[in-house]
């Protein structure tokens, strides 16, 4: 029971994580000082897919799933909706190679209007 229920805290925090690492840069544009935990998460989780690496939370999981008596991903509303988005059939290394550059890419683009934001609001003679 304790296993199962550490598993599923796990895996709350994978999905977090991974959304972090996605979708972080545009909390960026809203408060700037989230850059400085986001990037080194953001190219982490881009080098995890593109390098073909496990993210440590994944064995974990695996592992309290084991202890908890479970064989896999079945049952619950966590295992049946959100595993399937983490842990896709069809990922492929191809996949996961455009998977960790559109992070990457998607990422660049929020930090490139913080930077372009940034410069306005300099050269803004409001700014003084």
């Amino acid at each position: 029971m304790a296993s199962e229920l550490f598993a599923n805290l796990v895996l709350a925090l994978h999905v977090a994580f991974v959304s972090f690492v996605v979708a972080g840069g545009v909390l960026v544009l809203w408060w700037p000082g989230v850059a400085w935990a986001h990037i080194p998460c953001a190219l982490w989780g881009a080098w995890v897919e593109i390098s073909g690496w496990v993210c440590p939370l994944t064995p974990l999981e695996v592992s309290l799933r084991r202890s908890a008596g479970e064989a896999g991903y079945t049952g619950g509303f966590l295992q049946h909706y959100v595993v399937s988005t983490l842990y896709p059939a069809q990922l492929t290394r191809g996949v996961q190679i455009v998977l960790g550059v559109a992070v990457l890419a998607f990422n660049l683009a929020m930090y490139a209007l913080v930077l372009a934001r940034r410069q306005r609001a300099m050269e803004s003679p409001d700014a003084a």
